[in-house]
């Protein structure tokens, strides 16, 4: 059809695709047979046309909104040169992250202590502690990172992260006992105090809630997220999903850049936007919180390998391919848009987005400094019509006017 040439693996991957999608290529190609299947590079035009024309009623799930465009992300940047950590659960080292070379840097475990780190080279494929099991603490972290920073490899580049070239330091803060608790988010916080300048680190991202503290009280949490943004580090943090009017470190950190929900209705039209169920409230120093806000819906992630889940969606695809017309309900049900991605949903979805946005921005300019980019991003955000103040800070971050504003396109 386009004169590219495929791989056999390649091309047969069109078969997942929702009957519709198939039938825009056929229109477009009337001798296409569908048993021939079709580039990476056909099938996303088609997917994205289909986004962009579908009508009432079609199932969101067969065309969700690749990230760059929830975001309006400019497409000269993707973190390169720029190291961004995040503290989550547990991680996976996903294709999206290790292909075609290995951008994870070092891996640590600050559920202990001491911290417990590996570090890696481009060359090699990083392997931790159980790094392979298939854990559910690994599916949160293999989220988040994913979305911040992944290059889509499993997707031939459509379902990327905004900052897919940056370099990475992913810290599970877990305990043995399955908490997350203040000291260890702090003592993860400390840990990359010590060794990022040696990697360059520019920005942490923080989907994980500790535990919530009394009025005054002295919170380890907050101390370590200043000390890193004094030492000109970005701190982004997810405010928590309950949408009360409370807060627990390190959304409450005074330092951190908050991060509320945003539903845009995987739509492009700002119109469409309203605030999801995200938390809110004064920081620990009495300033409101969040700065601002960004898509907890609608956003694409892999599955993590290895799991029942995993197994499910490949069924499920592999089902409508034969023509079950069942299946198209359980994929729907499931979230699946591909056999390795599915679109997710939280504050720690939306918190990412930010770092990697952050991250974009360094690329464009290394001499921003926490503060200055603080101001840029709130800068590039739009209020949502009709929605309290208080709860969306600035807005909904637009990631093309945060770019346009640190390094205008030329006329």
């Amino acid at each position: 059809m386009c004169g590219r040439r495929a791989s056999a693996p390649e091309l047969a991957e069109a078969s997942w695709l929702a009957p519709e999608v198939k039938g825009r290529i056929h229109r477009a190609h009337p001798s296409w047979v569908a048993a021939s299947g079709a580039c990476a590079g056909c099938v996303q035009r088609a997917l994205l046309t289909e986004l962009l024309e579908r009508p009432e009623g079609t199932p969101a799930h067969t065309c969700v909104l690749p990230t760059p465009l929830h975001m309006r992300a400019d497409p000269r940047y993707a973190g390169r040169g720029v190291t961004l950590a995040l503290v989550d659960s547990g991680f996976h080292p996903h294709p999206d992250l290790t292909l075609p070379h290995n951008r994870i840097c070092a891996w640590a475990d600050a559920g202990v202590e001491p911290v417990r780190a590996e570090f890696y080279t481009a060359g090699e494929t990083p392997v931790w502690p159980a790094s392979d099991a298939g854990a559910p603490a690994q599916w949160h972290g293999l989220m988040t990172s994913a979305i911040a920073a992944g290059n889509g490899w499993l997707s031939h580049g459509l379902y990327r992260g905004l900052a897919g070239e940056a370099d990475l330091i992913l810290v599970q803060v877990r305990e043995p006992r399955g908490r997350i608790t203040n000291q260890g988010i702090a003592r993860a916080l400390r840990w990359l105090g010590e060794v990022g300048p040696g990697l360059g680190l520019r920005v942490v991202n923080l989907s994980v809630g500790g535990d919530p503290m009394e009025p005054g009280a002295s919170d380890p949490v907050d101390e370590a997220v200043s000390s890193l943004v004094s030492a000109g580090v970005t701190v982004v943090a997810a405010a928590g999903n309950d949408g009360q009017r409370r807060l627990v470190p390190p959304a409450s950190s005074p330092a951190a850049l908050t991060v509320g929900g945003l539903d845009d209705k995987n739509a492009f039209d700002p119109v469409e936007m309203e605030l999801w169920h995200s938390s809110y409230g004064p920081s620990s120093s009495g300033a409101g919180k969040p700065e601002l806000v960004a898509p907890s819906i609608w956003v694409v992630a892999p599955l993590l390998p290895g799991t029942s889940k995993a197994a499910e969606a490949k069924a499920l695809f592999e089902a409508r391919a034969a023509g079950d017309a069942a299946a198209e309900a359980g994929l729907e049900a499931m979230k699946f848009i591909t056999p390795h991605y599915h679109h997710v949903d939280g504050t720690s979805v939306a918190a990412p987005l930010v770092a990697g946005v952050a991250a974009c921005l360094l690329e464009a300019d290394p001499t921003l400094t926490p503060e200055r980019l603080r101001e840029i991003l709130m800068a590039a955000s739009r209020p949502v019509p009709g929605a309290p103040a208080e709860r969306q800070g600035a807005g909904a971050l637009d990631a093309g006017r945060a770019a346009a504003l640190v390094a205008p396109r030329p006329l």
